[in-house]
């Protein structure tokens, strides 16, 4: 079953999407935070819902769209609304089952914020695995998103829609919020035994090297997936990443 509702907290109204199978019986919630452009709907939580859901019934799947993401009615991004976003979903999900395992999955510029959120307030989850997380998220919108012509608009302080599924509006302010918050600068060891990271290593939008070397640096479980593009468009190479990550939840 998919449900849909809105979360209306501090002005905000956070549009979700929750796969379960039994309301009555949820022992175990896994949070999913989507990539840069894309929203609640995205194929690879829609995915991993399935094969949990079809293997484990007192499970449910929670997503969200980021703030200017999918069907959010935000126009301009800021990693301090992301952060609240991520804040009140959080305390949604904690109030509404609160007796159940609180896992964590995101991916890209998700799994960017989900790293960042765990930095600034502590680890929420009892295990958070991520997928080409965009640690170096600076260099990515810099290098792989944005155009010459984006950035020389950027430096004019105006602002660019960028991304891939859905255009985001990204501006200068952003942008210099993104280049402080650098998540190299920041000690992960605390929390390295409840992470996992898995990595595609012909990954075109996050360097592979770049996130290896942050999961070497925190001593983080990394599993790379030869020949895995950013995406993990091909249907075998997803389903090997779902298994790993399930695994590591301690799920079928």
């Amino acid at each position: 079953m998919e449900k849909y509702f809105n979360i209306n907290d501090s002005g905000f109204s956070i549009r979700c999407k929750l796969y379960i199978k039994d309301p009555n019986d949820v022992r175990t919630v896994v949070l999913c935070g989507h990539g840069f452009g894309s929203d609640k709907d995205n194929k690879s939580a829609a995915r991993l819902a399935k094969h949990l859901l079809d293997k484990n019934h007192s499970v449910a799947v929670l997503t969200f769209n980021w703030p200017c993401h999918g069907d959010d009615a935000r126009k301009t991004l800021r990693l301090s609304d992301c952060d609240a976003y991520l804040s009140a979903v959080l305390n949604w999900t904690k109030t509404r089952y609160p007796s159940a395992a609180l896992l964590g999955h995101a991916t890209s510029f998700g799994a960017y914020l989900f790293l960042k959120y765990l930095s600034e307030h502590g680890d929420p989850f009892q295990k958070l695995a991520l997928r080409c997380p965009a640690v170096v998220l600076y260099d990515v919108f810099v290098n792989a998103i944005m155009t010459e012509a984006d950035l020389e608009r950027i430096k004019k302080g105006k602002p660019v829609p960028v991304g891939f599924d859905r255009k985001v509006e990204i501006d200068k302010a952003f942008l210099d919020s993104v280049k402080e918050a650098d998540l190299r600068q920041r000690d992960f060891l605390p929390y390295a035994d409840e992470l996992f990271i898995v990595h595609g290593t012909k990954d075109e939008i996050v360097p592979f090297d770049a996130v290896k070397a942050f999961a070497e640096d925190n001593v983080i479980e990394f599993e790379p997936v030869e020949n895995a593009d950013h995406r993990f468009q091909s249907p075998e190479k997803m389903d090997f990443a779902i298994a790993k990550i399930c695994a590591f939840f301690g799920l079928k």
